[in-house]
Order: C-alpha cells, then sequence, then structure tokens
C-alpha cells in the first residue's frame, strides 16, 4: 500500500531533488546525495560511448543548498555526480565514496574524500550526536558487465545520540541489482527505519543495471523496513521500470511496511 509524502515534522526528513539527488537533514546534520544538476534534454556521460538523456528538470541547485556536512556518493557515474556539480560544490566538503570515486574525486580537487571499503565506516560528529554511515556492498552490473561498471556501494546512515543509543536508521541501496547478501544489512547494523532503493530498472548494453520492480519489492520483501521511499526510476531515457509498476508490486505480493512516494522538489518524514 502507498501513501504520500508528509510535511516535514520531525528530525529526520528528505528533500527530492531528483534520480538519486536528496538532501537529508538528519537530527543536526545535513547530507547531500549523488548531486545530480543537469537540466533536461541534457546526457550524461556513463563511459564505453554510453549516454543518457535527462527526461526531467532537478529541483535542486547548487545555490539552493544549505551549508552541507558532507555529500554521499554511491558511484561514480554522470547521472550520480555531474559536471555542475564538480564546477560547483565545495572542494572542502566532506565525500564518502567508494575508493574508485574517491580517486576520481580528488583528481578533480576535491579535498576532503573518505573512501570506504564494504562494511567500514565514517563518522560526523556535532555536540553529542554521531552521524554514522556503514558502507554496503553492491553489485552494478550482472555477470561481466560488473567489471566495466564503477565500483558501487549502499549505505546505512544512523544516528546516534550522546547515551550511544541509534534513535534512527536507514539504507539508501545505491544503484546495485538485488542480491540475497543485501540481508546482511539487518545482520550488521540492526532493523530499518526507513529503506531508500535506487530503482529504474535501468538498461545498459541489454542488461538491466539497477533493480526494476519485481527486484526493489525482493529487496523490501528481505529487509522488512516499515517505510519505502523508492528514488531514481524517471528521470532518464534508460530508465525502463517506472515507479507504479514498484509501487504495484509490492501491493501485489502484500509485503511489509508502506511505500512513501516523494515528488521532485518535495520533502517528507523518513520515520515511520
Amino acid at each position: 500500500m502507498a501513501d504520500h509524502a508528509r510535511q516535514p515534522g520531525d528530525d529526520v526528513t528528505m528533500t527530492f531533488g531528483g534520480t538519486a539527488t536528496m538532501l537529508l537533514r538528519i537530527g543536526g546534520f545535513t547530507l547531500l546525495t549523488d548531486p545530480n544538476f543537469l537540466h533536461r534534454g541534457e546526457r550524461a556521460h556513463l563511459g564505453y560511448g554510453l549516454r543518457a538523456k535527462r527526461l526531467t528538470e532537478p529541483a535542486l541547485q547548487p545555490t539552493q543548498l544549505p551549508a552541507l556536512d558532507g555529500i554521499l556518493l554511491s558511484h561514480m557515474h554522470g547521472d550520480h555526480w555531474d559536471h555542475i556539480a564538480t564546477r560547483s560544490l565545495p572542494k572542502e566538503t566532506p565525500v564518502v565514496t567508494t575508493s574508485e570515486a574517491a580517486q576520481c574525486l580528488s583528481d578533480r580537487g576535491f579535498t576532503g574524500t573518505a573512501d570506504l571499503q564494504p562494511w567500514q565506516t565514517h563518522e560526523f560528529t556535532r555536540g553529542a550526536d554521531t552521524l554514522r554511515i556503514t558502507a554496503v556492498p553492491g553489485v552494478h552490473g550482472p555477470g561481466p558487465l560488473a567489471r566495466l561498471l564503477p565500483q558501487v556501494m549502499g549505505s546505512v546512515l544512523e544516528l546516534i545520540g550522546g547515551d550511544g543509543e541509534v534513535s534512527w536508521r536507514g539504507y539508501v541501496s545505491g544503484d546495485t541489482l538485488y542480491r540475497p547478501f543485501l540481508g546482511e544489512v539487518l545482520e550488521r547494523c540492526g532493523p530499518l527505519d526507513v529503506l531508500i532503493p535506487h530503482l529504474g530498472g535501468t538498461k545498459a548494453l541489454g542488461l538491466t543495471v539497477t533493480m526494476d520492480a519485481r527486484q526493489g519489492a525482493d529487496l523490501v520483501e528481505l529487509l522488512k523496513p516499515p517505510v519505502t521511499v523508492p528514488v531514481h526510476y524517471d528521470d532518464y531515457d534508460r530508465f525502463r521500470s517506472p515507479l507504479g509498476d514498484f509501487v504495484a508490486e509490492v501491493g501485489r505480493r502484500e509485503l511489509p511496511g508502506r511505500v512513501r512516494t516523494v515528488q521532485r522538489g518535495e520533502t517528507i518524514s523518513l520515520r515511520a
């Protein structure tokens, strides 16, 4: 069952910019994810001569951003970090990402990159509170295609108070395909408050390289979050699996929790 976006009323919210770009306010921390500011009709470069055409206008631009504690980058692809991000974002902003993407950003003058291997963590602190980010492994392409695509990571975000207790936990999948090993998120980190899957059923070289409706529903079934907020599903011409298919698949299978949809430019709560 789906419910619509709610107005922000607590300390964990997301403003959706389109694709996988989100402004996350988690307690006193502010993170930007996968900054993609290209306009409708512009093309993102994916490597090996592959490009994707943007079909929508972004709802966030660099001039609209508040001061950031950090940027969370799932991988280095032109629809997740574009030339506008390179030109406009402050070079000293910490960027938490894969080792491959961290090297690319370092070459572009970014000085605060933190490269994580699977299950490694990075922490931000503010007063007595901590925002802990745990890197989750991902698979961006099936079989041999995986070697041609960039490293990708998902992220578990945990808000930890001065007493050491986790008051909120969310998982952003990154551009991974569904794999049963993603169940380790629960084993290693604990139950989720929200799941944010990258969907779209993206096609490259004729193969699916991000979760489609069925795989996204498989992930919901595996992780059993109380709230699922899907992103990354209609902004580029390589997306083949629309949001409605995912919502219908979750409903057909009567999976636990609720799907909370969000429109570009909208701010919603990330609590149950």
